[in-house]
């Protein structure tokens, strides 16, 4: 073998980087996510439009007074009630490739380490994009219109994947702390819930008691809520824009670099 045949041979095969390594987990994860077509279908297509359904009937005559009125109240809330639960499928990915121990398999492998969190958090947006049609498809049929058009709903999509991303994060690091999959769910009801159904997405917070609307006006579901109607209708002001994206900025800039650390730092 000659010299540059055996430098070629011997040269060491260069990491993959950041992106590279990122779109593979994104593959990881998507690969598991058809594997079970099944649940994704019910829990993000079926699941949110029988909820839809539901919901709108149930409380259009006793708030509204009609379908009619009470779905243009409803729908942009209500795409959060069917969305942001689904982003704890991030945490119980995370807490259960740590549980298996593929955590540490991982470790021992020549890639970006924090990929695995970015892949599991990117790849669910699947789930989040077929909640959100689902709902919105629903809504329109039941007849919801927006008055802003086709660019509100492209604009309060856009607005509400930026916020469940920025939710997935808090459930990711929940994700990292937690023993088992289970854990991370019952957390994630125990969180979620309560700020989903003490805020806007139902009805008017003009309705409650005082110390009850000041708690609904500082829900940060609230605050998403009131801009995805603002994107939608086309009267989104420039506060409630920038508390929105204010929110998920917040959530991002916390619990992204803790989430990591963590990671990083487990044994």
């Amino acid at each position: 073998m000659s010299e540059l045949q055996f430098a070629v041979a011997s040269k060491p095969r260069r990491s993959p980087g950041p992106l590279i390594s990122t779109a593979l987990f994104i593959k990881r994860t998507l690969y598991h996510i058809r594997n079970n077509a099944m649940g994704l279908v019910f829990e993000a297509v079926l699941s949110p439009a029988i909820m839809m359904f539901i919901f709108t009937f149930l409380f259009s005559g006793a708030i509204a007074g009609s379908v009619s009125e009470y779905i243009q109240y409803l729908l942009p809330g209500f795409i959060l009630v069917t969305v942001v639960p689904m982003t704890v499928y991030s945490g119980s990915t995370i807490c259960t490739d740590i549980s298996k121990g593929v955590y540490h398999r991982f470790r021992t492998m020549p890639f970006w380490q924090p990929s695995p969190l970015f892949g599991a958090i990117l790849a669910d947006g699947v789930r989040y994009v077929l909640a959100l049609v689902s709902v919105i498809l629903v809504g329109m049929n039941l007849g919801f219109r927006p008055e802003d058009g086709a660019r509100g709903i492209v604009l309060a999509a856009m607005y509400m994947l930026l916020f469940t991303y920025s939710v997935s994060w808090v459930f990711a690091y929940i994700g990292n702390l937690a023993k088992q999959a289970e854990t991370v769910s019952g957390t994630s009801m125990m969180l979620i819930y309560p700020l989903l159904f003490a805020s806007n997405v139902l009805v008017d917070p003009a309705t409650m008691p005082r110390w009850l609307q000041v708690i609904v006006e500082i829900n940060p579901i609230s605050i998403a809520v009131t801009l995805t109607r603002g994107l939608l209708h086309g009267n989104a002001s420039a506060f409630g824009l920038a508390t929105g994206l204010g929110v998920c900025l917040l959530m991002i800039a916390i619990f992204a670099p803790l989430t990591i650390w963590v990671y990083l730092k487990k044994q």
